[in-house]
């Protein structure tokens, strides 16, 4: 082919002599406002996260994949991440013109098998690919953020009835095991396990073969309601820990325990034990979830949602699954998906209609509001935020509340609506009259968490008061006051110095860069930019986007 054909046709890539370049991945460049060399430095930073020391990118290695050069993994993840975070959205890798790698079903993707074994078989392997592969290891180049139908398709098969469950008092099957042909009394009752050894059970005593655990591990009792309780003592210990000092700290040692408990499910129990084991395994899975979203891990954050649902539905605990719903209703609001996050929360709504506190409700209706804003639906909004705010009214402290929805109060039922006019305005193009229905809510959510972190043990839910600072700063920034702006980043700068939150932080970046690009020339901005810039040096700032 001769001579040079520039431009692009719809997603076809562009000709220049005899050379076909990626057009797609030349789009979302052009349009980021990197150059060749900040992206390098970005892939390279991004790599040495993931543990990819050897990736080495320069200017040169950047323009060949413009010109169609396809690189191997986990450049194009890594790639895919990069420009997610830029633009605020879901940017996958066929949408920057990449081949995606081969994934193995157990390693990626959200359609699920809906069975108990193999649900506990999914969530033990991941949670050991995880602990082994490190915090940022290749686990991550491995996974992609599902969004669209692939998403809420197989999420709705959630409510679709399971199996009939044995009568309470029988045992629950090991995951893969099969009955014995040898008859039914104790002595000739066996399993077998998943290396094809029997597992003899006898007198109240089992020997239960654990799957990758080099042999038979022996209980010479029932699990006891004493260690049920424990471990439902250690899930609400972690979530405080999350609350208090963000997802960074204690996010590897969560993963550690559900690892543990799915051990235990590969063990025989009376039914009730084992639904409440699914309880436990349920809120840790949400929780690593919620954890890995929190540090800006993504795909790993939202593999762990759609286990911990998985684990919900065994439990037989609609609530929990609306709770687990929600959260990745709000991941999709941090991605750009609002859409997507409408389904999710519907979906909530719809099979926790039954049998959720009013607290639960409440916080649904907040979310749907939440959904409603970034869809830039004032209406529907408004009238989210109203039914949040009258179901909450309802809710009193002996309506039984598990421990996951007791974090919503009237703090965080402020915030979500003062989060929600927030939202209004961006979406409106900078609505001042949205900012003023946002300004006062946000003031008082602020308050709230203030009083909180000063009167309650541990802290109180610092990263919740710190995210509110910042949404504070963000509405100053809606309404032209830079200088208020930056007071309110700095007090947020000073609760981050406790936490280890990427959310938080990378918060604190955003707001910063958007204060200085509108107003870089006022005093306080500039001192901000300066303090970030020498206690959390990163040049990789994403544009403004909706908080999630």
């Amino acid at each position: 082919m001769q001579g040079a054909v520039k431009g692009r046709m719809g997603d076809l890539p562009v000709v220049e002599g005899d050379k076909l370049s990626n057009g797609q991945l030349g789009s979302w460049f052009m349009r980021s406002g990197w150059s060749k060399g900040e992206l390098a430095r970005q892939v390279n930073r991004r790599a040495r996260r993931l543990g990819a020391h050897h990736i080495s990118t320069d200017t040169s290695r950047v323009r060949r994949w413009l010109d169609g050069e396809q690189p191997r993994e986990p450049i194009p993840r890594i790639l895919s991440e990069l420009f997610s975070e830029r633009f605020g959205c879901v940017v996958a890798v066929e949408d920057l013109g990449l081949r995606p790698a081969r994934q193995s079903p157990a390693a990626s993707g959200v359609d699920l098998p809906w069975a108990g074994p193999q649900t506990v078989a999914m969530i033990n392997e991941f949670t050991r690919s995880d602990l082994m592969l490190g915090r940022r290891g290749f686990l991550g180049t491995s996974l992609s953020v599902s969004a669209g139908p692939s998403l809420i398709e197989p999420m709705q098969r959630w409510l679709v009835p399971a199996p009939s469950v044995p009568d309470a008092g029988a045992d629950v099957p090991v995951p893969g095991a099969a009955a014995s042909p040898h008859g039914t009394g104790p002595e000739a009752s066996a399993s077998v396990s998943g290396s094809g050894s029997p597992t003899a059970r006898g007198s109240g005593a089992r020997v239960v073969a654990l799957h990758g655990g080099g042999g038979a591990r022996r209980r010479t009792e029932k699990l006891s309601m004493p260690e049920i309780e424990l471990l439902e003592h250690t899930t609400v210990m972690f979530r405080q820990w999350d609350a208090q000092c963000g997802g960074g700290l204690r996010r590897k040692a969560v993963v550690g325990q559900l690892h543990e408990v799915t051990d235990l499910l590969q063990e025989r129990h009376a039914e009730p034990v084992g639904r409440r084991l699914f309880r436990v395994t349920a809120e840790l899975a949400a929780l690593a979830g919620w954890m890995s979203y929190d540090v800006g891990l993504q795909p790993t954050a939202q593999k762990y949602f759609v286990l911990a649902l998985h684990a919900a539905k065994e439990a037989g605990d609609r609530p929990l699954g609306s709770y687990v719903l929600s959260k990745m209703s709000r991941q999709m609001i941090h991605l750009g998906r609002p859409d997507d996050a409408l389904e999710l929360i519907h979906l909530a709504q719809y099979g926790s209609r039954e049998g959720a506190t009013a607290r639960t409700q409440a916080m649904l209706h907040a979310m749907e509001a939440r959904a409603y804003a970034n869809m830039g639906q004032p209406g529907k909004c408004r009238r989210a935020v109203r039914m949040a705010e009258d179901t909450f009214e309802d809710a009193l402290p002996g309506d039984g509340d598990p421990d996951w929805i007791r974090f919503f109060s009237e703090a965080e039922l402020t915030a979500e609506t003062a989060h929600s006019y927030r939202d209004l305005a961006y979406s409106s193009g900078r609505s001042p009259t949205y900012a003023s229905m946002a300004r006062p809510a946000m003031e008082r959510a602020v308050e709230l968490f203030r009083r909180e972190a000063e009167e309650a043990e541990g802290g109180g839910h610092r990263r919740s008061y710190a995210l509110n600072l910042l949404g504070m700063a963000s509405v100053h920034l809606l309404q032209r006051e830079p200088e208020h702006c930056a007071v309110r980043a700095v007090e947020a700068i000073e609760v981050a110095r406790r936490l280890r939150s990427e959310r938080v932080n990378n918060r604190l970046r955003r707001t910063a860069a958007w204060a200085a690009r509108d107003f870089g020339e006022v005093a306080e901005v500039v001192r901000l930019g300066e303090r970030l810039a020498v206690e959390m040096p990163d040049t990789e700032t994403p544009a403004p986007a909706a908080a999630g």
